[in-house]
């Protein structure tokens, strides 16, 4: 790793005893020298706490903006995405566990700055660069100054995170962002501190902030897990205060389980409990809702919440109808679909394009 990597952060305080707290997310990790967070990136240095890995990244792919997921932000163009490692939630079932969970660093293979990323976006033809595959709630400031490079060749930028961060730094966090992925990983207390190590109520927070205090596009997403999160009660309790909170045209993803990292004992989803959870949704008021990791053409595709025509067709990541106008309106009745879009979607399609960066 060289010194550039290590950079001063600001959300920390020292405390009385000698340790200093860091101050990112809820965490609140209270640090003596040298001792590393619980997310494995930001470390008590010389008395104050410093990200580890600015600059560095587990690797650099160019995926389809639906497989975020985010179906109604860009549909159909391609996003530059990356992660670094580490995280700050503990989930038994992470799906990206090598990365999240990695305490070496050679995982962090390619470097570079956020001038390059947002010069190798814009080279690529990319609309937007994603900070996926870890959260990147840990790497605040490199992720921040990749946004204020992206904006600057009027490139977006998506944040793909489960929102667990305090109040002051998630001010500065979402105003650079342009769209968020939110993984709303259940809705009790209980699973939040069994299987995550973490709170609801702080993710909570971060959705209504999100939604009504900045213009960031937001979608969540939720993992149910057999005998967990996937209960009737449990899913129709989310989906009203979805609905009561954070309002009807707010996309709620629904993707299905395999067995992974620390739950391997666990079943598969079965897609019965996705169509299950999607029809929820919909009795509850959200007018988008979607399933994920299975196929399914019609819980994948958007419609018309008034007149029930098919918008935006998607078989797995390939679009197929576009039934929006250029105002982004349904083009039989005229009503308006909730997003981010432009007048003709893109043409990416399922491509999958890694992307080595120079190493340094």
């Amino acid at each position: 790793m060289t010194d550039s990597s290590i950079v001063k952060t600001k959300y920390w305080h020292l405390l009385d005893d000698g340790r200093v707290q860091c101050d990112l997310c809820p965490r609140e990790c209270k640090l003596h020298e040298g001792q590393q967070g619980l997310c494995f990136v930001r470390a008590n240095q010389n008395n104050e706490i410093v990200l580890t890995t600015y600059g560095r990244s587990s690797g650099f792919c160019i995926d389809p903006i639906e497989k975020k997921p985010l179906n109604h932000f860009l549909p159909g163009t391609p996003v530059f995405s990356f992660g670094t490692a580490g995280c700050n939630l503990a989930c038994k079932f992470c799906q990206n566990w090598d990365i999240s969970k990695s305490r070496e660093m050679d995982t962090l293979a390619d470097a570079a700055s956020p001038e390059m990323i947002a010069k190798t976006a814009a080279e690529y033809n990319c609309k937007s660069v994603a900070f996926t595959y870890n959260d990147p709630v840990i790497f605040h400031e490199y992720a921040i100054d990749v946004a204020k490079a992206c904006r600057e060749k009027d490139i977006k930028t998506v944040a793909v995170t489960a929102g667990y961060i305090s109040p002051e730094p998630r001010v500065e966090f979402f105003q650079w962002m342009d769209a968020a992925n939110v993984d709303l990983k259940a809705f009790t207390e209980r699973f939040y501190h069994k299987i995550t190590g973490a709170h609801l109520e702080p993710i909570l927070d971060t959705l209504k902030y999100i939604k009504h205090e900045t213009d960031c596009w937001l979608e969540t997403t939720t993992l149910l897990i057999p005998g967990e999160n996937d209960s009737e009660k449990e899913i129709t309790q989310m989906c009203e205060w979805v609905v009561e909170n954070l309002g009807p045209d707010m996309p709620m993803h629904f993707s299905a389980f395999h067995p992974d990292f620390k739950m391997m004992d666990y079943p598969a989803t079965p897609s019965s409990t996705l169509t299950m959870a999607r029809d929820i949704a919909m009795k509850s008021g959200v007018r988008y809702a979607y399933v994920g990791n299975v196929h399914n053409r019609d819980a994948d595709s958007t419609w018309c919440h008034q007149c029930g025509e098919l918008l935006i067709e998607r078989d797995w990541y390939e679009l197929g109808k576009w039934n929006l106008d250029s105002k982004g309106c349904c083009s039989n009745c005229g009503t308006e679909v909730a997003g981010v879009f432009e007048s003709q979607p893109g043409n990416w399609g399922a491509k999958r394009l890694p992307v080595r960066m120079s190493s340094s």
